[in-house]
This record gives structure tokens, C-alpha cells and sequence, in this order.
């Protein structure tokens, strides 16, 4: 059954046509090997492509210090939005023109991994003095390893924390969130900072899982999948969970939004008191003259028993299996993992670094906001939930869920019309 899935998998991406997406209005959408061609007096130009263009700045500048440093290689940048980057990239893959260094996650790695778009890094990193795999988090080395091969270095880490409107705070007389916040605290929070009006809600709670409800599930003691790799959306605890979380939907408490661009200009135009997001957010938040003025972070709520969860995800650097530049795409992805690199990332407030004992580094990177709250959740920070066919159950498992946060279905009808489906899904990874 895999191997069919695989193969219907291919066949799929060879009927796309062209390299759909495109990044910002600056960068050029050239294919890997086409850009690696494009050189100029004799340079070798290694493209490294990357969804996040909050990230752009910090990782230019660690292009151009590695290009000082590396005679005759060129990094060009290939900047291109989260939807659209896999859709270029099944598109490039198809044509074997994949970018020569990339981003991978840990909900595409299978498929990527499996069908040979990436170059195996085990033999590199044996030999390299600069990458050891044990200098980085255990769980996301072991994302990126399949079959005892390993197809990316981790680049970074996050965790999710809670934002808050400090100015709204104030105004309600409501003390800043802290470590003593708990589901009941947030929920009563919440009541008092929505205005009723439409103008002011007191938490965003929108239909997302990594920044959104998947925390509250294993913060109450839920899953998303089983050691067994079965579903976990039929758990009591997690359906628990997930009807308190549509609770503030239901009561008003929290806009309805689906929309993930709409989930960031709800706070960043003042529609929402409070909400969750990603450290990656944060060179993004900071540029934002009014998340800079108002706004604030701090660890999650814990759950009402002290059950604490914040979930936890990294990216890791690849290499393109058909790169013409294999040993320079290594030296490039070779500094990214390196201890300088990563320290520099950090200290460019880039990302958290996965590198071991970059953390302090980043947290000084920004004095605006708490940042240090993000570092502290890891001591109890979950995984990321992720099976080879990842992907494939989270985007329906959205399309299942809505119906409850529109008031079409119940929550606990979501929950197990999603199950089903789950281990549908997990039936044909066996």
C-alpha cells in the first residue's frame, strides 16, 4: 500500500505544471540548478530557499559573512510563502530542479526522504568537525533521520507562547499573565477584555493546531497520536480540551478565523487581547511598531490541575539530492549548523538555535519583549505530532474541525469524524 501511495504521489506532482509561487516582489523564482549556473566571474551560486520573510534580513546577513569567508560561493536566497513554498517544491522536484539548500519539516520529511530528493548527510556529518548531531535536541535530530539516514540538520527550535495586549490589560485593570495563569484564569481574563461590540476580543482562538489547540490537548493530558500511531482525537481528555478551546468561539469571547494572515493582524491591529503564537514570530512582532508598543508574552496557562505543554517543532537545513554543487550546498548548510552559524542566527534574533547552549544568545537579542518565557517552556515542551502521512491528516483534519467552530456540528462529533479519518490515513502508512 505505501509503495502505491508513493507512486500515485508522483504521479500527482509530474501534472503540475510550471514553478507555481513566487516570494516577495524581489526575489526571483529561478529553479535550483538553472541559478546554480548563473554565475558570474566564476562564482558557484548555491540557492536557498525558505518560507519566512521575517527571517530574510538575519539569514542575508549570514550569507554575506559566510560568502566573505568562502571565496567563490554565492548564497542566493529564494523566498516563497508557507503554501506556496511545497507546491514550488513538488513542482521542482518533479523537474529535478530543486533548490541546492532548503528548509524541510518535520510534516514533509517522509515524503521527500522516501522518494530520494535528498542528499543522504550521514557520511558528511561523520566526517565534519564542525556538525555533531549530539549538539542538538535529540527529538529533532530523530525528525529528520529516516532509516538510520540522516536528510537535514536541525536549524532551530520554538515553543509556543501566549501574546497579550499590555494597554488592554491596563485599561481593564487585569494583571499581566504569568506562571500562576491556568485555564480558568485565561477564560475569566478573557470575559472581561471582550468589549461586546465586535471591536475587542479577549482571545483569539482560531481553528489552528501548533499555535492553537493542540497545546491545550496535551496540556490536559490528550494526544494527537498514539505511541500505537492511532488517533487521539477521540480521547475524552482531548475532546475535553477541544471543547473548551471552541468555548471562547462559542461564547464570544474570540472571533471566528480560518484565515492564517488574519490570525497575526488580529493582534497586530488590536482586534484581539490575547493570543497564541510561535517564537518564530518574533523578528516579525518586533518590526511591528504596534506589537512593540503594546504588547508583551509569557508562558502558557497551565491547565487547571497544573498540567503544563507548549508545543515544540524545529526546521532542519537539506540539501537537494541532484544538486550540480554538492560540496558547496554542504559547506553552506555545513556553517548554518555549525556553532558559529547557529550562535549568529540567535544573536541575529533569526530563530532559537537548535546548537546546545545558543539560547542565552537570542533571548538577548531582543530587550522588547519577555522572550526568555519561550526558553522556559522546553523543560515541558511536547512535540510537534507528526506521522509520514502528516500533511495529509492535519489539512483534513481542519476541514473536519470547522463545522464546530462555526456551531455546525459539535465538538465531540468533530473530534471523532476526525479520528476516523486520522486512522485512515495512518492505515496506509502500514
Amino acid at each position: 500500500m505505501k509503495k502505491r501511495i508513493i507512486s500515485l504521489l508522483l504521479t500527482s506532482m509530474m501534472a503540475v505544471t510550471g514553478l507555481v509561487g513566487c516570494g516577495n516582489s524581489n526575489t526571483a523564482a529561478t529553479s535550483g540548478q538553472d541559478a546554480s549556473k548563473a554565475s558570474s566571474g566564476g562564482d558557484v551560486h548555491i540557492t536557498y530557499a525558505l518560507w519566512d520573510s521575517n527571517q530574510e534580513k538575519g539569514i542575508r546577513k549570514m550569507a554575506d559573512e559566510f560568502e566573505s569567508k568562502n571565496s567563490g560561493i554565492k548564497i542566493d536566497l529564494q523566498v516563497v510563502g508557507w503554501a506556496d513554498y511545497w507546491t514550488m517544491l513538488e513542482a521542482a522536484a518533479t523537474g529535478g530542479s530543486l533548490p541546492d539548500t532548503f528548509w524541510m519539516h518535520s510534516n514533509e520529511i517522509y515524503k521527500y526522504a522516501s522518494n530520494n530528493m535528498l542528499m543522504d548527510l550521514t557520511d558528511k556529518i561523520n566526517k565534519s568537525n564542525e556538525v555533531k548531531l549530539s549538539n542538538y535536541p535529540e527529538g529533532l535530530v530523530k525528525i529528520y533521520n529516516q532509516n538510520n539516514k540522516q536528510y537535514a540538520v536541525p536549524k532551530d527550535y520554538d515553543t509556543i507562547g501566549l501574546w497579550y495586549n499590555k494597554t488592554m490589560f491596563d485599561k481593564a485593570g487585569i494583571s499581566y499573565p504569568d506562571e500562576t495563569w491556568n485555564w480558568d484564569k485565561l477564560y475569566e481574563a478573557a470575559k472581561k477584555l471582550t468589549t461586546g461590540d465586535g471591536k475587542q476580543y479577549g482571545f483569539l482562538a482560531p481553528l489552528h493546531n501548533q499555535e492553537g489547540y493542540y497545546n491545550f490537548v496535551y496540556q490536559n493530558g490528550g494526544t494527537i497520536i498514539t505511541d500505537k500511531k492511532e488517533s487521539g482525537y477521540d480521547n475524552p481528555k482531548t475532546i475535553e480540551a477541544m471543547k473548551y478551546y471552541v468555548k471562547f468561539v462559542n461564547d464570544g469571547l474570540s472571533p471566528k478565523i480560518f484565515d492564517d494572515a488574519a490570525r497575526g493582524q488580529a493582534m497586530q491591529n488590536g482586534l484581539c487581547a490575547m493570543g497564541l503564537f510561535g517564537s518564530w514570530n518574533l523578528s516579525g512582532f518586533a518590526s511591528n511598531d504596534y506589537m512593540s508598543k503594546n504588547c508583551n508574552v509569557a508562558v502558557l496557562p497551565s491547565a487547571n490541575d497544573g498540567k503544563r505543554a507548549s508545543i515544540f517543532n524545529g526546521l532542519g537545513n537539506a540539501i537537494s539530492a541532484n544538486t550540480k554543487h554538492p560540496d558547496e550546498a554542504w559547506k553552506w548548510v555545513e556553517y548554518l549548523s555549525s556553532k558559529e552559524g547557529q550562535t549568529k542566527q540567535a544573536e541575529l534574533g533569526v530563530a532559537i538555535s537548535a546548537y546546545n547552549g545558543t539560547a542565552d544568545a537570542w533571548v538577548n537579542s531582543n530587550k522588547t519583549f519577555n522572550i526568555k518565557c519561550f526558553i522556559d517552556m522546553v523543560k515541558y515542551a511536547q512535540i510537534r505530532p507528526y506521522s509520514n502521512t502528516t500533511a495529509k491528516w492535519e489539512d483534513k483534519a481542519y476541514e473536519l474541525l470547522k463545522g464546530s467552530f462555526t456551531g455546525e456540528k459539535t465538538v465531540e462529533d468533530a473530534c471523532k469524524e476526525t479520528a476516523k479519518m486520522m486512522n485512515d490515513c495512518l492505515k496506509e502508512e502500514k
